[in-house]
């Protein structure tokens, strides 16, 4: 295992590179924007990579999704997720639950135990429960805001109330203040979001290969820094 980190003990130094191995963080959505922060967590040593998502992997997610394949079609994506972090790292300990976050659910989890939680989930009512969870446990969280209908890979890290642009961002900001909860850290893009349309009237939301991706490495990185600076 040592030589696997060997580069990043280089960088980060040994008492990072073991604050990271003693690491447990909670994943909440597997798809484009989770599935880049789990790989990125992985890699950089995180020693326990819990994962939340009940969908599976469909023909329409290999554009922008990392572990969707041909070979990983109808595959739950948590549990392809957590079998990838024991390929990279094969002393990592993983769960995988193959569920949506949701209300029904939500107690399901003991959010105490966890370091840190990335939030990578699209709905808004399961955004607000895993908001509302992290501030009842008091255990850092990192939420992604909207990365769809985006060509452009701009995203920065803020606290909520400083967002603007960003429509998801405006309904949370929102929702979060009606509920009392005064902070909470994000990624999100200022970058106007396209609007589409199918033909058949229905809106469906745009994806290209590298804008999830690129705002789940920002949610890694955020979480690495806190995680080594904690």
């Amino acid at each position: 295992m040592e030589n696997y980190f060997s580069r990043t003990k280089l960088l980060i130094g040994e008492r990072a590179l073991q604050k990271l191995r003693l690491a447990k963080v909670l994943i909440l959505g597997a798809g484009g924007v989770g599935g880049y922060a789990i790989e990125a967590l992985a890699r950089c040593g995180v020693g326990q990579i819990d994962v939340v998502d009940g969908d599976s992997i469909d023909a329409s997610n290999i554009n922008r999704q990392i572990h969707a394949l041909t070979s990983t079609l109808g595959k739950n994506k948590a549990i392809v997720a957590t079998q990838r972090c024991k390929d990279i790292n094969p002393d990592i300990c993983t769960q995988a639950y193959d569920m949506f976050f949701n209300k029904d659910s939500k107690n399901l989890f003991d959010f105490k135990k966890y370091d840190c939680v990335i939030d990578a989930v699209d709905s808004v009512t399961d955004k607000l429960l895993i908001a509302e969870k992290c501030h009842e446990a008091g255990v850092k969280e990192i939420s992604c805001m909207g990365a769809g209908n985006k060509l452009e890979a701009n995203f920065e890290v803020a606290d909520i109330y400083s967002t603007s642009v960003c429509p998801l961002a405006r309904v949370i900001r929102k929702e979060l203040k009606a509920r009392g909860i005064q902070s909470l850290t994000v990624v999100y893009s200022k970058n106007e979001p396209k609007k589409f349309e199918r033909e058949d009237g229905k809106r469906v939301v745009a994806s290209i290969s590298y804008v999830p991706p690129m705002a789940g490495l920002v949610c890694a990185k955020e979480a690495i820094n806190y995680l080594i600076n904690k």
